[in-house]
């Protein structure tokens, strides 16, 4: 598919373009309106393809914990049946909310052998809606800082559960791998973070992160990679462990596989694996 097309979704999934300025603009890339909607499939996120990962052998739950002002924050989790303590992973999910997409990956870290949590972020906003355009809305009436004390604030409710052993990491993705970024620069107690072409923090703020940091972006992904260059010399600079994989021919988004046009199945099992790997070394 013409890059300029999945660059214009990818402008459309984050930034205020409404959806009459994007099909307008796919109609002239695409040569006419009936090829714009034949693509519109191939671009849109259709949960019907994801994978789904059995909860036979898991004990699942959705919960709610105190959020920033007394608001409630909801979360999935999962991990394995056996009742014990386990290291945790905090799974922060992209611009759309928590869905069945990252309900599943919450479900593969348990697989392995973690606590897994998955907040949503538009919980106090009344959840997340199905229609993708009013949940990108609702992201911007989320307040920036607000929001990061409410993932802030699933470590404090951690800290009331007997399941978890108080080894905590996170994960995230696009929106969720700035939260991720975000997390590492906020929390002290985290030991791992692992942003997936999220948007990087700011390179003062960089010093304050305690945890081993892996960075997985798509080589196409040109939005996010720009602020590559810095992050990595701020974390040299600040001596903090970091491993950082650039995906070649994968664009943002390759580890979603609902998105039929971005989904890139050998580099999103090659990621997820490292990123297994990096909580085995750091969490275990």
């Amino acid at each position: 598919m013409d890059q300029r097309i999945i660059n214009l979704y990818d402008e459309y999934t984050h930034k205020p373009l409404s959806r009459q300025e994007f099909l307008k603009k796919l109609t002239l890339l695409a040569g006419g309106t009936a090829a714009a909607m034949a693509l519109l499939p191939m671009l849109e996120v259709n949960y019907a393809h994801a994978a789904v990962t059995s909860q036979d052998d898991l004990f699942t739950e959705t919960i709610s914990y105190p959020g920033l002002g007394g608001g409630d924050m909801k979360a999935y989790v999962a991990r394995p049946k056996e009742e014990k303590k386990y290291a945790t992973i905090v799974v922060i999910h992209e611009n759309r909310g928590l869905n069945a997409h990252i309900e599943d990956v919450t479900r593969r870290a348990a697989k392995a052998g973690y606590l897994a949590i998955a907040p949503n972020a538009l919980a106090p906003l009344g959840g997340t809606p199905a229609n993708e355009d009013e949940a990108r809305t609702k992201f911007q009436q989320l307040k920036a800082e607000d929001n990061l004390q409410n993932f802030i604030k699933v470590f404090d409710y951690l800290g009331t559960r007997k399941d978890t052993n108080g080894i905590y990491g996170c994960v995230g993705f696009c929106w969720g791998g700035a939260m991720s970024n975000s997390l590492a620069v906020n929390v002290p107690a985290l030991k791992a973070a692992v942003p997936f072409y999220g948007r990087q923090p700011a390179a003062e703020d960089v010093s304050k992160i305690k945890a081993a940091v892996q960075l997985h972006y798509g080589g196409l992904d040109e939005r996010v990679n720009a602020g590559i260059p810095a992050y990595e010399e701020a974390l040299k600079k600040n001596n903090i462990s970091y491993e950082l994989y650039i995906y070649e021919g994968a664009q943002h988004a390759f580890h979603n596989d609902t998105a039929p046009t971005r989904y890139n199945e050998a580099a999103a099992k090659q990621a997820w694996q490292r990123t297994l790997d990096f909580f085995g070394k750091h969490l275990k």
